[in-house]
């Protein structure tokens, strides 16, 4: 997540003084106007709870009244000092910074705590409707949905809550996935719009684990709905031969053996994002990026108006990092940023181990960078456990209960050391289908030569292509 303070405002207390308010923003919208007072109380508990050598550095106390300088100053050094909080594994994953964010999100928004009806999209279209407090937490308002699809415990970890945003032909904007220190009715409702949902959807990459959501029925009903929609969507690609098996299998109700032939078509389990630019092979190119099986997918647009794809493993990139920027919005003058006439231009960067000894930056320009790193970081925790033999099962459940500490990307998050490739050949859990509830495949076209690029892959002058992890 990217936290900053982009601006400031005087605001009148209660006892009609004024004072100065920071505004939070999470990825660029505002989450909580806050007090520097309130910062500094918790300031001073964390450096209670984990110690003076550990606490990043906090501005300090001034006697008088600040002036605009003065209070620029230190807008840059709390922004500094929240984002080295939420961007250290211990401070930034620990209940006291989260719930400080969360009854903040709360006040500001002036949501009281009171019982309300949150409806949760499904992939099919579906709404669950569950009753919540307003100051629910995200892990609350999941196992509420767990609940009420009658979900068991142990596949919560299995699915996340996503915030996403629908536009008008019906297409999907992942916006971000709902964290910790973050009110989900707070965070739905203060957008003001119909256009975001909350989309359930499962939060693992490695197919190999669809095994075991699928020998629960809800867990099977869930991953069934999501392959189809993703079919609809366009987002796993089809061909004619794969559209007919499709259709037969689903008119049998074979639900697994459904899944089991989505799992065979490329693009599938993918994320794919909006539109947006790369500076690769050259700068200025469009580009739609696709997350998925450990690597970031390009399509890219050339200048020349040519189609090229290829792809980026998460196992040769050295590091990433996410940028943002104030970026003036065209008005036709020339006055400096303000909160009214300018925008945030989000960047996502990683360093590639273009061959044996090239590293080379890739940028992609997106107002979605962050959800890209936090899919590259969720890529390497799935990596990392599997490598050291651990249970990606533990893993999900411990990351829903919150112990372990978390480290997505803020202003700059470095990923590990390169990783040496998963393990292909982890068997899966396959067991005949029973007979379900039906969901429409409706809108499923088979592929065709016009919208199917995949032939046009990245040649030998982009040197990404064809190198192994076996070449490192």
């Amino acid at each position: 997540m990217h936290f900053s303070i982009p601006e400031t405002e005087v605001r009148s207390g209660e006892n009609g003084s004024t004072y100065v308010a920071y505004n939070i923003h999470v990825n660029g919208v505002l989450h909580c106007r806050v007090r520097y007072s309130q910062l500094l109380s918790l300031h001073e508990q964390i450096k209670k709870e984990y110690g003076s050598n550990v606490v990043p550095a906090f501005p300090p106390k001034k006697i008088f009244t600040l002036t605009p300088a003065e209070v620029e100053q230190r807008r840059e050094q709390l922004e500094k000092y929240m984002q080295a909080v939420r961007q250290d594994p211990l401070l930034g994953a620990s209940e006291m910074f989260n719930s400080f964010l969360r009854k903040a999100q709360q006040e500001t928004q002036q949501i009281p705590t009171e019982e309300v009806a949150l409806d949760i999209c499904l992939s099919n279209g579906q709404k669950v409707t569950v009753n919540i407090l307003t100051s629910d937490q995200t892990e609350d308002v999941l196992d509420a949905v767990a609940t009420k699809l009658d979900l068991p415990d142990d596949l919560v970890g299995y699915f996340s809550l996503f915030l996403v945003r629908e536009g008008v032909d019906g297409g999907l904007t992942f916006v971000r996935k709902l964290q910790d220190f973050e009110l989900p009715y707070v965070s739905i409702t203060s957008l003001r719009s119909s256009e975001f949902h909350i989309l359930l959807r499962k939060s693992y990459w490695d197919m190999a684990y669809d095994g075991d959501v699928m020998d629960n029925r809800v867990g099977l009903n869930l991953l069934y709905a999501q392959t189809v929609s993703d079919i609809e969507r366009g987002w796993i690609l089809v061909n004619k031969d794969q559209h007919r098996q499709l259709k037969s299998l689903q008119e049998k109700g074979s639900k697994k053996e459904f899944i089991h032939l989505g799992q065979t078509l490329k693009y599938y389990g993918y994320i794919k994002f909006d539109p947006c630019i790369t500076d690769f092979p050259e700068k200025g190119c469009q580009v739609i990026v696709s997350a998925g099986n450990n690597e970031l997918n390009f399509h890219v647009k050339l200048p020349n108006e040519q189609m090229k794809e290829g792809s980026f493993k998460v196992t040769r990139m050295r590091c990433w990092r996410v940028t943002s920027s104030q970026v003036p919005i065209a008005n036709g003058t020339t006055n400096p940023c303000s909160s009214s006439k300018c925008e945030v231009k989000l960047e996502l960067a990683f360093e590639y181990l273009m061959s044996k000894d090239r590293l080379q930056w890739v940028t992609i320009t997106s107002q979605q960078a962050i959800m890209m790193s936090i899919c590259l970081q969720s890529m390497v925790d799935e990596l990392m456990v599997k490598k050291s033999g651990g249970s990606i099962k533990k893993m999900l459940r411990k990351r829903h209960n919150g112990s372990i500490p978390r480290s997505e990307s803020q202003q700059a998050v470095k990923s590990p050391p390169l990783l040496d490739s998963p393990d292909p050949n982890r068997e899966q859990i396959v067991k005949l289908s029973t007979k379900l509830s039906s969901v429409s495949l409706r809108g499923i076209s088979a592929s065709n030569s016009a919208n199917d690029i995949s032939g046009n892959d990245f040649h030998g002058n982009y040197a990404f292509e064809g190198i192994g992890d076996d070449d490192l």
